[in-house]
Parts: structure tokens; C-alpha cells; sequence
């Protein structure tokens, strides 16, 4: 059983896409109001990895999980767990922006509507927009399209649209790698507001972004025959300052990756 301070565990969690093991044996808990970022080299499974974290990889064909991800603690891959609710519990923001073609009120009020929340729409709007720092941009242009506002907007907005339906964890896929340093500044400072209210997993191939906005960082690389593997995790600024792991401490400092 997960502790009040654990969001998310993985335990032994593995994962294949077909024949391709992806994730080799991944143990980590995801403490609860704070952010973890994972970190390391392009294709060591960092996307991967945070797939697994809502079931999303359930949508790519002949994927495959052994182990478990608990959540509150439950295993969010048993027989009787609706994938679909967990996605409602553990949102995604990802990497590109992707609005939807509506307005800026729609790409918001689609997911509450959807599930059936449509008797304060516009409160629940309002409240989502201000919590993603969104809301005096955009509270003159509710009914404009959302793809009239700019890339570090249009990411703000979809941070809203996840809020929207009340999550308790958001995972991040490389959320500013899109965006120019005053929107990614932005984004970052967003994420430390919102980590009073959500647990957030952000996969960054940015270190100087995961020194500055996480709490715990995940170092993960691939082995020999590429499968992901977690090398060393804990709070951030040991790992940056006083790795455990060589490797940890190689990919720091820049001699590989």
C-alpha cells in the first residue's frame, strides 16, 4: 500500500512494444505534491516510462506491461481498472502544444462536458484558466480560436484544458521543448505553483530545467540491447551535486549523452 506521501509507485514495471523490451525492471514512488523529473539521453525510455504512468501506452498496439504502477495505492493496471478514468485522475500535457480547433472556451469545457459537468461550465473554465496562469490573457477572447494565441499560450491552455477535470497527478512530456525561454520561464513557473495543489512527473531533456523546477530527478540511460533502465533516483539537488552513480555523474557533466 502506497503511503499518504507516495502519488505514484512503479514496482519491477517492464514494458514491451512487441518484441522490444522499452523498460526493464523500473521501481520508483512519486512523492505527492512535489515535482520529479526524469532525465537522460534521447531513447533511454523517458516518454516511455511516463506512458506507463496513466495507461497511454495502452493505445500503441502490441504494447505490453509487467509489474505494477500503484496510485493511491491500487495497481492501475488490474483487471478491473478503467483506463479511461485513470487518464482522468493522471492528466498529460505534451510535448507540442495541441489545442483543439475550437475556441478557447471549448478546448476547455470539452472534457468536463464530456463527463457530464455542464452545469458550471463557466465557472469551472474560469477557475482552470486562472489556476494556469491563462486567464487574464485570454478572458477578453473566450470564444476565439485558440489556435489565434501563441505556442507558450496554446501549452498554458492545455495545462488548463488537464486541470479542468480536477487530476491529482499531471505528467509533462518535455512541455517547453516547443516554446521560447520567456515561455518557458512561464511554464516553469506555473509548475511550481501547481505543485502545491498536483503531483507533477515532467521528462525533460533540459538539465538546467530539471535542476531548477524539481524536487526528486529520475536518471535513467539504456543498456545494451536498448532497453530503458533506471540508474539512480532521488532528491535533485543531491543527484546534481553528489551523484551515487559514475554514470549519473557522467551524463551531468556532459561526457556523454
Amino acid at each position: 500500500m502506497a503511503n499518504n506521501s507516495t502519488s505514484l509507485e512503479a514496482r519491477k514495471l517492464e514494458l514491451w512494444y512487441r518484441n522490444f523490451q522499452a523498460l526493464r525492471d523500473i521501481s520508483m514512488a512519486i512523492p505527492r505534491n512535489q515535482i520529479t523529473a526524469i532525465i537522460g539521453p534521447s531513447g533511454c525510455g523517458k516518454s516511455s516510462l511516463l506512458r506507463c504512468f496513466n495507461r497511454m501506452n495502452d493505445l500503441i498496439p502490441g504494447s505490453r506491461v509487467k509489474g505494477e504502477v500503484l496510485f493511491d495505492g491500487r495497481n492501475i493496471y488490474a483487471a478491473d481498472v478503467d483506463p479511461t478514468e485513470v487518464r482522468y485522475r493522471i492528466g498529460m500535457v505534451f510535448q507540442k502544444p495541441n489545442p483543439f480547433p475550437k475556441s478557447v472556451f471549448e478546448n476547455v469545457a470539452f472534457g468536463p462536458r464530456v463527463n457530464g459537468l455542464a452545469d458550471n461550465l463557466e465557472e469551472i473554465v474560469e477557475h482552470a484558466l486562472q489556476r494556469a496562469a491563462l486567464w487574464d490573457e485570454v478572458k477578453d477572447r473566450l470564444h476565439k480560436s485558440a489556435m489565434e494565441l501563441s505556442g507558450g499560450q496554446q501549452q498554458r491552455l492545455c495545462i488548463a484544458r488537464t486541470l479542468a477535470l480536477e487530476p491529482e497527478v499531471i505528467l509533462m512530456d518535455e512541455p517547453c521543448s516547443a516554446l521560447d525561454p520567456v515561455a518557458t520561464l512561464k511554464i516553469e513557473d506555473l509548475m511550481r505553483t501547481l505543485a502545491g495543489e498536483y503531483s507533477i512527473v515532467i521528462v525533460t531533456h533540459n538539465m538546467q530545467q530539471a535542476a531548477r523546477v524539481s524536487d526528486m530527478a529520475a536518471f535513467m540511460m539504456m543498456e545494451q540491447d536498448r532497453a530503458g533502465v533506471l540508474v539512480e533516483y532521488g532528491p535533485t539537488a543531491r543527484l546534481f551535486t553528489n551523484p551515487k552513480d559514475k554514470r549519473t555523474e557522467d551524463y551531468i557533466t556532459g561526457r556523454f549523452g
